[in-house]
């Protein structure tokens, strides 16, 4: 439509409206024949007002009518009369360059545009040496053809391009291109392309170095700003690392065009493998819904783990229907503390629960009297052998901490301080019971670790008599329907049905406020006949937050605040083959040691890259106290699957204490393994793994449509032009008038245009209509 209307702008005004946007308007006629013109004007003028005067059968308003059209007839040809024309700036042929950059990458093969590809419109047009717009802008220009995909490269033809491109940079393209012209007079920059650009860097820079030199972009936008039909995994969230035997919890993000509200398989693949199948329902056309998936990580090593969606009919684009995530699923075992104030059913029960789980180790050390404690599952006879930890060292050789119900008063002030920095700074799980002798009840109001738990608490420690008492039915909120901790049955649906079965249990600290941040996983309310409240004064419809989670520093701390989980698997209508209580303990403790730092942290800036792309590798190394380390002699050992192996030394980043930095690039598609070996001053050596999957990412077909805005910003703020292929014809002529490079200024007269002489008609056949409509002819 917006063709067609030009078409006709340009028969009225001879010009098209490009020409009259870039143009200025000037008079051709000479002082000489503008002083005839006005004593012409000086005769005309009294004609015209001779109208006025005349009698006869016109009445004033024929007069004032028959006056006005004489009168517009006559000033428009005193208009041409003064030559009228365009001053308009053109480059002159074959003195100037233009750059041409075609987009090489994948995304050009996509075929949204009926059958055929992108690519097919650039081999039409720019294919050879008869191609229209090629042929157009070789008759103006001296033209230089350029492929990019991360990075542009001169090409002699298009005879080359492979579209294959694995990425597209189109900063670093235009840049690299605007190098190479430099110190040629050069005319513009023609882009071709769908504008998805993924270097995830923003383009502005380069968009200023091409206003400076006054380098316009003429950018065809090739593609649909829309798919019709697509399903599209757009992003895959899960966690780095996890115990063997763990629910590992996925994150995803769905988007997808034509197949509202239609269920589809979401199928999960172990190196190929299925070992989970779903089912789900897709939103909305253009709706980004997230979808929460469970799948337990059975075998240890680093997983490759594949999220995908099966193609559907019609579908346009099938390679952004997965997604993949890298997972280390550690298979060692887990030393956990539990630090319990007296013999209760509620420990026995948990170490019932852990105990048999090869991946955990549950170390108890409960007091039994005054100054004396009962060890359980140490590893040497001197540990814990004068009760709770003295020293960071010792305490932070455990990746979490559980504490059960024992007063604030039992530990010193300095412990209690180690415990908060065993969060904050070790980066452990902290996890508090409840219990008669447990938060406000226990006296931690005020002590450093109310700061750390992940519920409000205040008050002095009350005796037990005066003790809070409730019974609680447990359900789970919305977030914990999803949580890895939560999934006692097979699938998440299964577990949700399972908590709203679970006995009743009871607590006896009343909380009444969670933090802001924290994360209420599971809630409780007084079932039917249920009591709340203190001796004689009982609460009425009273809701907990049974259990909840917050991120502390390096750390995590969460509240369980009940005191007797243990009659979930003692209740009398719970099988005797149930395995809830267990399940859940031994969820719990996967989860409070997960993402637990070691001395030596060894990460990759990305764990799945394409290949030959440099990957920065970071070490943050600390002693045994978690104090950081800047005088260790670190090595990166790197290894890939095929058996080839290099040691990369790391440098400290001397922004940053304890971290040590290098980059290496793979060579080759495959699974390289990362272990970096840090040295102390002290002789002691500290190890740390991390891995690479290194493999075609497919990144060019998720957001793969069009991106008009893109293309049309680097084309307005550089004063160029956005074109379509369906109005791309006009491009050469178009990088003609950009008034760069060596021009020439042409007069283009503007007093013979079809739309003059059609207004002088139209003036001169309505008088002599009026005329006769009136009986005046």
């Amino acid at each position: 439509m917006a063709h067609w209307l030009e078409g006709i702008f340009q028969f009225l005004f001879k010009y098209r409206p490009t020409e009259f946007a870039k143009g200025h308007l000037a008079f051709g006629v000479p002082s000489s024949v503008v002083l005839l013109l006005l004593a012409a004007a000086a005769i005309g003028i009294p004609a015209v007002l001779t109208y006025g005067t005349v009698r006869g059968k016109s009445t004033r308003r024929d007069r004032w009518v028959l006056g006005a059209l004489r009168a517009a007839s006559l000033v428009l040809l005193l208009g041409c009369l003064f030559r009228p024309m365009l001053l308009l700036s053109a480059a002159v042929p074959q003195r100037n360059y233009v750059g041409v950059l075609i987009d090489d990458s994948r995304s050009m093969r996509i075929a949204d545009n009926g059958a055929q590809p992108r690519s097919e419109w650039i081999e039409r047009e720019f294919g050879g040496p008869d191609s229209a717009l090629l042929a157009g802008l070789r008759q103006k220009f001296i033209v230089r053809l350029f492929h990019f995909s991360s990075g542009a490269q001169r090409i002699d033809s298009t005879s080359g391009l492979s579209f294959n491109g694995a990425e597209t940079h189109l900063g670093d393209a235009i840049e690299q291109a605007r190098q190479e012209l430099d110190g040629v007079p050069l005319s513009g920059l023609v882009v071709l392309s769908d504008g998805a650009d993924n270097s995830r860097a923003p383009i502005s820079d380069e968009l200023l170095s091409l206003r400076a030199r006054s380098v316009p972009i003429f950018a065809v936008g090739l593609g649909a700003e829309h798919f019709s039909k697509d399903i599209e995994i757009r992003r895959v969230s899960a966690p780095h690392s996890v115990l063997q035997g763990s629910a590992l919890i996925a994150d995803l993000l769905i988007r997808q065009r034509g197949y509202a509200g239609r269920k589809v398989p979401l199928v999960i693949e172990d190196g190929g493998e299925i070992v989970s199948r779903d089912s789900i329902t897709l939103p909305s056309d253009d709706d980004v819904a997230p979808v929460r998936v469970s799948v337990i990580a059975a075998r240890p090593g680093a997983r490759s783990l594949t999220f995908r969606i099966p193609p559907q009919p019609g579908e346009q684009v099938e390679q952004n229907n997965a997604q993949h995530a890298l997972v280390d699923v550690r298979g060692g075992r887990e030393k956990v503390l539990y630090v319990e104030g007296e013999p209760r059913y509620e420990t026995r029960f948990i170490r019932a629960a852990i105990d048999p789980d090869s991946n955990l180790q549950l170390v108890v050390l409960q007091r039994t009297a005054p100054n004396k404690f009962l060890r359980l599952n140490v590893d040497a006879a001197s540990d814990l052998a004068s009760g709770f930890p003295t020293s960071r060292a010792e305490l932070f050789q455990y990746r979490a901490i559980i504490l059960g119900s024992i007063e604030a008063s039992f530990f010193t002030h300095d412990q209690l301080a180690m415990l908060a920095d065993f969060v904050n700074v070790r980066g452990g799980g902290l996890l508090f019971l409840g219990g008669r002798h447990a938060f406000a009840e226990g006296g931690y109001a005020g002590t450093p670790l109310a700061a750390v738990m992940p519920v409000v608490i205040s008050g002095d420690a009350v005796a037990d008599s005066m003790t809070f008492f409730a019974d609680l039915k447990v359900q789970l909120t919305i977030p914990g329907a999803s949580h890895a901790v939560t999934q006692i049955a097979a699938t998440p649906a299964a577990s949700v049905e399972r908590w709203k079965t679970l006995p009743t249990v009871t607590t006896v600290n009343r909380i009444r406020e969670v933090k802001p941040g924290a994360v209420t996983l599971v809630s409780a309310t007084v079932p039917d006949g249920g009591r709340a409240g203190e001796p004689g004064d009982p609460v009425r419809d009273y809701t907990q937050p049974v259990l909840v989670y917050q991120h502390y520093g390096r750390g995590l701390s969460v509240a369980f605040a009940i005191q007797d989980s243990w009659s979930w698997q003692m209740d009398p209508n719970t099988p005797a083959d149930d395995q809830t209580f267990a399940t859940f303990w031994r969820q719990m403790g996967r989860w409070i040691t997960s993402d637990v730092p070691d001395r030596l942290v060894a990460t990759a800036a990305a764990d799945q890259v394409d290949p030959r792309t440099p990957v920065a590798i970071r070490a943050s190394v600390t002693d045994s106290v978690f104090v950081p380390r800047n005088d260790a002699k670190v090595v990166a050992h790197i290894a890939s699957d095929s058996g080839a192996a290099r040691d990369l030394p790391l440098d400290w980043a001397i922004d940053r204490d304890g971290e040590y930095r290098g980059t290496f690039t793979p060579d080759a598609p495959g699974a390289y393994t990362i272990r970096v070996d840090a040295t102390l001053p002290s002789g002691a050596v500290v190890t740390d793994t991390s891995y690479v999957r290194v493999a075609d990412q497919n990144t060019e077909y998720f957001d793969a449509e069009m991106r008009a805005p893109l293309l049309q910003r680097m084309a307005k703020e550089t004063g160029g032009k956005f074109y379509t292929p369906a109005n791309a014809s006009t491009l050469p002529e178009d990088v003609a008038l950009s008034k760069h490079g060596v021009t020439v200024v042409n007069q283009m007269d503007l007093w013979d245009m079809p739309a003059v002489l059609l207004l002088l008609l139209a003036l001169l056949t309505s008088e002599w209509a009026y005329r006769k409509a009136r009986g005046l002819a």
